[in-house]
């Protein structure tokens, strides 16, 4: 299928995703003139609505969930009529007909966006193909979670890919529209400035963090039966790693990029089952205080015990020339004192400081890039302290900065779906994810899976408002590294 599709077809459409995130981009597209103009969307879930009342109740999501500089009645009223709606039950094929007379004719472009319950996926692929909403002009983005291990997500991409093929998939990890991870791309492979030194011989090592300060926020029911190794490592932090490692693909384009990443991610040493208690730390919040405000415990939260992992730290290594022998930590979890996503690019010291007789105290590069909540890129540089030098020279780290929210201040920051759900009606695959990386990333994460049931490892308890467990500490420190907190 080329050319962009006429007709939008939303599962999940009264879904807490699609009031906070779906159609508030959808609307941000159609505001912006970036739609296509016979473009047509129509929901679809359990909820009985008709046409009207679903069209109230997507003006209340964007009533709740828009900025109020972006509140525009006309706007909204456009972007509304555009909308329709047909009551489905997913995992009944009566339905599909109906729905797919909703829709109309496929054949002159359909993308759909699936967001579902895991068991629901096989009926609804299945649904779709008899009603004739599978044909060639049809293409499908996929709402995580797509499995819990390697085994479920190849069940999962084994139905799909029995209507849809892999060039009609598309894969979605919000992370990848974010614009700071788009930035690590213009960094790396826009500057002759850091590929001399994005190697074995110019980094010590890589850190990745993404840490919330929110417990279970209503998805006890996924998380519990999920635990931060799926939600987060598994997607998100690994992808991020492959963009980092990757080499120079040959061209910007969706397949060149997702053969260098999925070379990376093929390339993560195997976590066996001796290595997991030495290179793994799991932990589970218990009470305490985030931002001030006393919290309960996963446990109490949850209502019931668990032995489910909130969160993470794991040392991971790259086995292939570029980074042999440079760990790349990865940390994240819930209720810790700080919401982040960022990116720490240690560089090595230099090899001989001509300060240290003058009492000048050097420390190594490093380079920072913060995916959120502000969205920089920091280079940690020395500089010397002015001054006339005679107790000695005195240098100091110092920042600069590029802050995209301050450098771009007049450009609207997007919300990451509006770049995924204009690529998948646009039918560019570049920031979605290939089935070879999926399943590259599930036989890394079960391997670590079997290493903590081998050794019986349960979840060590930190305290709410903390950076995890001690050991997370211990991980880094043994290797004269540690964490870059703020």
């Amino acid at each position: 299928m080329t050319g962009s599709a006429t007709r939008l077809l939303l599962f999940g459409a009264t879904g807490d995703l699609a009031q906070r995130m779906l159609l508030p981009s959808l609307f941000g597209l159609h505001s912006d003139g970036l739609l296509p103009p016979s473009l047509t969307i129509t929901g679809t879930a359990r909820s009985a609505h008709d046409d009207a009342s679903y069209r109230t109740f997507a003006a209340q999501a964007l009533d709740t969930f828009l900025p109020d500089d972006r509140k525009d009645r006309a706007a909204i009223d456009a972007f509304l009529s555009r909308i329709g709606y047909q009551a489905l039950d997913a995992s009944s094929p009566e339905g599909f007909g109906a729905l797919a007379e909703k829709v109309g004719r496929s054949d002159e472009g359909l993308a759909i966006f699936l967001s579902t319950a895991p068991s629901l996926f096989r009926p609804t692929i299945a649904g779709l193909h008899a009603a004739g909403l599978a044909g060639d002009a049809v293409r499908i983005g996929l709402e995580k979670p797509l499995g819990t291990d390697l085994a479920s997500s190849c069940e999962i991409n084994d139905a799909v890919a029995e209507v849809f093929p892999e060039d009609r998939t598309f894969r979605i990890d919000h992370y990848l529209g974010k614009e700071t991870v788009q930035n690590i791309l213009a960094l790396r492979f826009g500057n002759t400035l850091f590929e001399p030194v994005w190697n074995a011989r110019g980094i010590d090592h890589v850190q990745i963090t993404v840490s919330e300060t929110v417990g279970l926020e209503g998805r006890a029911g996924y998380y519990d039966g999920s635990g931060a190794l799926r939600d987060m490592v598994q997607n998100h932090i690994l992808q991020l790693l492959a963009l980092v490692a990757m080499e120079p693909p040959a061209r910007f384009d969706g397949t060149a990029i997702r053969d260098e990443k999925v070379k990376v991610l093929r390339s993560l040493r195997t976590i066996s089952e001796d290595e997991a208690p030495h290179l793994t730390v799991t932990g589970q919040y218990g009470a305490g205080a985030v931002k001030g405000e006393a919290v309960r415990g996963y446990v109490d939260e949850l209502g019931q015990p668990s032995a489910t992992e909130t969160f993470v730290a794991i040392k991971a290594h790259v086995d292939n020339w570029r980074w042999q022998g440079v760990p790349f930590y990865l940390r994240t979890g819930k209720r810790l004192p700080a919401r982040q996503s960022e990116i720490v690019v240690q560089f090595k010291p230099v090899p001989h400081s001509i300060f240290a007789e003058r009492g000048g105290r050097l420390q190594p590069n490093a380079l920072v890039i913060r995916l959120q909540p502000q969205e920089y890129v920091r280079l940690l540089v020395m500089a010397k302290e002015p001054g006339l030098d005679r107790e000695g020279v005195r240098l100091r780290e110092v920042p600069l900065d590029l802050s995209l929210d301050t450098e771009f201040a007049g450009t609207r920051r997007r919300i990451a779906y509006e770049r995924l759900l204009l690529d998948l009606i646009d039918g560019d695959p570049t920031l979605f994810v290939r089935r070879d990386e999926v399943e590259a990333q599930w036989r890394w994460i079960d391997q670590i899976r079997r290493g903590w049931e081998a050794n019986g490892m349960k979840p060590k308890t930190y305290t709410a408002g903390s950076w995890g467990p001690s050991a997370a500490i211990a991980l880094t420190e043994r290797d004269r590294a540690s964490w870059h907190d703020e």
